[in-house]
């Protein structure tokens, strides 16, 4: 499949982007979607003057989340190393 070309709107402006599929044109226009609701939350919820601020603003939070998500999956990932070598030490003690 060629490349499809897509249009999103973010903080009123449009941006030309091409995609590989349909799955990434839809994502694409989820993730302008969640960016536009994100940016009149915080321009309810603050006073915010330039449209710059809130796009950092939006940036930082998403940035932050994948952080988060991170740090947690590298955590859970050493608890079960963890438990596997106990696993193993078991078996180790039983053959």
């Amino acid at each position: 499949m060629g490349k499809l070309k897509v249009n999103v709107v973010i903080a009123g402006r449009t941006y030309p982007l091409n995609v590989q599929s349909t799955i990434e044109e839809e994502g694409m226009r989820k993730a302008a979607k969640t960016i536009n609701e994100l940016i009149a939350k915080f321009e309810q919820s603050y006073a915010v003057a330039d449209k710059q601020d809130v796009l950092a603003m939006c940036a930082l939070q998403f940035a932050s989340k994948l952080e988060i998500e991170r740090i947690t999956q590298e955590s859970e990932d050493a608890e079960v190393l963890k438990q596997i070598a106990v696993l193993n030490q078991l078996l180790d003690e039983h053959l």
